[in-house]
């Protein structure tokens, strides 16, 4: 997937499609003027819509033309929408693209058109979620699906070290840790997610630490921020977690060798199947606290694409996609959990002790750093760490380079 790394790069590259296409480019909008008002044509990486999607038009009478697109060639694919004014009715955007796309002018403001349908109001979601969706002063989209972070645990195995409900700080997580990680040889506590650049910045979160865009680099130079670092590399310089891959996670979860680890809801389903060997011997809890328990709030918006000719349509199809009982709908569909809170009410959901604790996890979430730059600092993190847990850099050293590498990319 091609990644443009600063904001003259992506421009350029704006501008070099535009050039490629202007020949072949004949009309400026997403679908012809002249096409039938009863179709809508919808972009997303959910593959499962496009039969879903056939409720609405059975309900409404339009017909939705779902376009399924895979997220390693999604970005690419959006970039020459926008190069080409060429796009979708309505597209899926991760809420980490907001701020690169919405730089770029793909989506229609919303904003002026939230009030005439019901279940758009931002009061319906999660705050953090309703955050992700704000670029500029203005609403680039209404959260179709939420997903954070919990802690998958072994409720058997974290008994006999004493925390039969998991650890609730990370002063817990430390001392169950240690004894854990003393069972023996290729034995360890938990498997840290440990390619993921969201990871790290929900630590520093828990730490009191919080991205401030006004100050730019800076905010790496904060105690808090080098706390979560210092927390992060403990785990591997004591052997409390393993240093490279090794097992699929969810074979080191069966047999205890890594008795816990964080991650989605979908692994809720991938343990069931992959491992039934242990069912009802785990569990999920919260992420343990530090100054707080924050996770992150993951998932995706609906947007309408900035030249369509068929807003009405777009809006009246994003407004059934949010109302409650096609967002529990959804979720047995997809399991991808509801972004609009009343859907929690629902039996499925709020009588499932597991997605539960997600649905309470949510309730403590932040949004991810919303600039342009956060994918390149993200990964720039992650080699960070690298470096640090596995190339013996001190922590200090290896942030005052992560510092100068990012000065860079902001100046950029």
């Amino acid at each position: 997937m091609l990644i443009l790394k600063n904001k003259k790069a992506r421009f350029i590259a704006v501008f070099l499609i535009i050039a490629a296409l202007a020949l072949s480019a004949c009309s400026s909008g997403s679908s012809d003027s002249k096409s039938d008002d009863k179709t809508i044509k919808v972009w997303t990486m959910s593959p499962a819509l496009k039969d879903f999607a056939k409720k609405y038009t059975k309900e409404s009478g339009v017909k939705v033309e779902v376009q399924s697109i895979p997220w390693d060639s999604a970005h690419d694919k959006l970039l020459t929408a926008v190069a080409s004014g060429k796009g979708p009715d309505v597209l899926q955007i991760g809420n980490t693209w907001v701020s690169e796309f919405a730089e770029a002018g793909t989506f229609l403001d919303l904003s002026k058109y939230i009030d005439d349908y019901d279940n758009l109001n931002p009061d319906n979601f999660y705050d953090s979620a309703i955050e992700t969706t704000k670029y500029d002063g203005k609403t680039i989209g209404i959260p179709w699906y939420v997903d954070t972070r919990a802690l998958f645990y072994r409720t058997d195995i974290l008994a006999d070290v004493g925390y039969p409900k998991g650890p609730e700080t990370w002063d817990d997580m430390i001392d169950a840790s240690k004894k854990l990680a003393a069972r023996g040889k290729d034995q360890y506590a938990i498997d840290l997610p440990a390619t993921d650049p969201q990871f790290p910045f929900m630590l520093a979160w828990e730490f009191g630490w919080n991205y401030d865009i006004d100050k730019g680099v800076d905010n790496f130079k904060e105690q808090s921020f080098k706390d979560a670092i210092a927390l992060h590399h403990l785990f591997y310089k004591e052997g409390y977690s393993q240093t490279g891959k090794g097992k699929e996670f969810f074979q080191s979860f069966s047999d205890g060798s890594k008795p816990m680890f964080i991650s989605g809801p979908w692994d809720i389903k991938t343990i069931n199947d992959r491992a039934p060997e242990i069912k009802g011997k785990w569990d999920v809890r919260l992420m343990p606290k530090q100054e707080n328990n924050k996770s992150m709030m993951g998932g995706a918006h609906l947007a309408v694409f900035h030249n369509s000719k068929k807003v009405d349509q777009a809006l009246d199809f994003i407004n059934w996609m949010a109302d409650p009982e096609t967002q529990v709908d959804w979720y047995k569909t997809n399991s991808e959990l509801p972004a609009n809170k009343k859907a929690w009410d629902d039996p499925v959901l709020a009588d499932d002790p597991k997605i539960s604790t997600f649905g309470e996890q949510l309730e403590s979430t932040q949004a991810l750093p919303l600039i342009p730059e956060y994918e390149r600092m993200g990964q720039d993190l992650i080699d960070t760490l690298e470096q640090i847990n596995r190339g013996g850099v001190d922590i200090d050293s290896a942030l005052k380079d992560y510092q100068s590498k990012e000065e860079k990319v902001l100046k950029d």
